[in-house]
């Protein structure tokens, strides 16, 4: 009986040690899971947003040696009636308002300050919409409506088999992908894990197989379209989005601080919503798409593409919100009007006529609520009108 009960607790003990030894081996990938998981916590979403890097692995987007773009600061006004109670209600950590090249109103909130580097979420997509202008325009890439398999080989048999590059810039792929972020079983949450735990994106684009519709025919927004097109630039340049966006835009923006994406277990960036800057730096990409791309004299992102992008072309419902090549158009936008728009509130809004640049972040856990995304457009609407 003491024998068997000696290799009984041997074993025990073999298991316990083996338990500890795979807890050691995978402790960082249990404890971004841990950080997924509570990413959006009532108690801890401010933090969070402003410290993905303690949560996720990530890669620098050095700011380079180039002088920093100084954003002179105009006249102050007074924020239209009404805005403080916006600013409570959607959880806003930080406004900037500029015009005509010039701050008009700063400030930050929750206990956030400017040297926050806070995540983008999708207003990510629109910087990647960005540098695929470029690309196209040097060449790199032949035809908007050229098949994604054709740079991006791995998505061959897949749902994406028969998707342009047009189509998924549009978000008109067709693929079947849930973006419920408030379904701990979506698609949006499942690729969470897959980056906490060190998968590879391009894996999981390549294993989704289903489509609710043919390409180009229904817009439904489905966020990994925008890792594809991430896809499709690295197949066409041989090059990494992170070495590309910050070759072609960030260096030449003359940041404040350093930025860095979010990547997957191959280091591979982000692309969907993993960008991290200060609230001043975003601000300093808009100003340059507020100006048509060109920024002291160099053109660095195409004034063509930009217009184009901006437009609402993808087959959005009628009477909804438009979208272009990973930009939204508001309803009942004038030329000129458009926005990049990330969840939780994140957005840069632009109106070029007024030349009014407008970038407010937030940990809104609302922002889902019906009508919640068109009170937001109408205050930055009002805000503009009141310069």
């Amino acid at each position: 009986m003491r024998s068997i009960l000696k290799w009984v607790l041997r074993i025990v003990l073999a298991l316990a040690l083996a338990a500890a030894a795979v807890g050691l081996w995978k402790r960082e990938e249990l404890q971004r899971l841990m950080a997924v998981n509570s990413l959006f916590a009532e108690d801890k979403i401010v933090h969070n947003f402003s410290h993905m890097d303690e949560a996720f692995l990530t890669v620098d987007l050095p700011r380079g040696n180039a002088p920093t773009w100084e954003l002179p600061y105009g006249e102050g006004f007074d924020l239209p009636e009404g805005t403080d109670t916006w600013i409570n209600e959607r959880s806003v950590t930080s406004l900037l308002i500029m015009q005509n090249g010039k701050i008009r109103f700063e400030e930050y909130y929750l206990g956030t300050g400017s040297d926050d580097r806070r995540i983008s979420w999708s207003v990510a997509k629109s910087y990647l919409s960005a540098l695929f202008g470029i690309l196209l325009q040097e060449g790199a890439i032949d035809s908007l409506d050229d098949p994604v398999v054709k740079y991006a080989p791995k998505l061959a048999g897949s749902a994406y088999d028969r998707a342009t590059i047009r189509n998924v810039l549009n978000m008109a792929s067709g693929v079947t992908f849930d973006e419920d972020y408030l379904d701990p079983k979506s698609d949006i949450n499942r690729m969470g894990r897959v980056i906490a735990l060190g998968g590879e994106l391009d894996d999981f684009a390549a294993s989704l197989q289903d489509s609710f519709a043919p390409p180009s025919e229904t817009w439904q927004y489905v966020s990994i379209d925008t890792h594809v097109l991430g896809m499709v630039i690295r197949g066409a340049t041989g090059r990494s989005v992170a070495d590309l966006l910050t070759e072609k835009i960030l260096q030449p923006l003359g940041l404040e601080r350093d930025g860095y994406y979010v990547t997957d277990g191959a280091g591979v960036a982000f692309v969907l919503g993993g960008l991290n800057f200060t609230t001043r730096d975003f601000a300093r990409f808009g100003q340059m798409i507020l100006q048509d791309g060109e920024l002291n004299g160099r053109q660095v992102v195409p004034a063509d593409w930009i217009f184009k992008a901006t437009q609402p072309s993808a087959p959005t419902a009628q009477g909804k919100i438009g979208y272009g090549y990973q930009w939204w158009i508001p309803r009942g936008a004038h030329e000129g009007e458009f926005l990049a728009r990330g969840v939780y509130g994140q957005y840069i809004y632009f109106n070029q006529p007024r030349g009014v640049l407008i970038v407010s972040t937030g940990a809104d856990r609302k922002f889902r609520d019906t009508g919640v995304n068109d009170q937001n457009i109408e205050m930055f609407r009002k805000i503009a009108e009141s310069l």
